[in-house]
């Protein structure tokens, strides 16, 4: 196997593929993940898209948007999307994710980064501290935030 991490600047031509793997994991609109991923490459933001690469299959990814649907505005930005195909889990390929994402933003004075899940004990392997409970647009309950310093 020969992972390679990368943002998507580095492989601008992953885009569609990228686009339309999130859509199949998390079923937002391959759409939203292009217009997102359109921004970033066109250096509108710096609000990124990361992978892990084997070949030409995505072995797990995240991005990075203004606010992950959710009450707390103020809370940004958020990494979003995180996900790793279950054959690849177990692995730290989540955690070579998060890490890269976090220092690309640092380097470029964006900090600090936060995320909004259901899991516990998880994120706090890579860094992340638990912030508060944070209410998700049409969620019955209110999800974990973490925040990244």
């Amino acid at each position: 196997m020969d992972r390679e991490f990368v943002n998507l600047r580095q492989r601008p031509q992953e885009k569609e593929n990228a686009a339309q793997w999130f859509h199949r994991k998390w079923g937002v609109p391959q759409e939203a993940y292009l217009a997102c991923m359109e921004d970033y490459l066109a250096r509108r933001t710096e609000y990124g898209w990361y992978l892990c690469l084997d070949g030409e299959r995505i072995l797990g990814g995240l991005g990075v948007i203004e606010n992950d649907f959710h009450n707390r505005k103020d809370l940004t930005p958020n990494i979003c999307a995180v996900y790793t195909e279950p054959d690849s889990r177990g692995q730290g390929i989540a955690g070579a994710l998060l890490k890269l994402a976090a220092e690309d933003l640092r380097a470029k004075g964006i900090t600090p980064v936060y995320l909004l899940t259901e899991h516990t004990g998880f994120y706090e392997r890579y860094g992340w501290e638990y912030l508060c409970p944070v209410q998700g647009e049409g969620e019955p309950n209110p999800s974990r935030m973490y925040v990244h310093r």
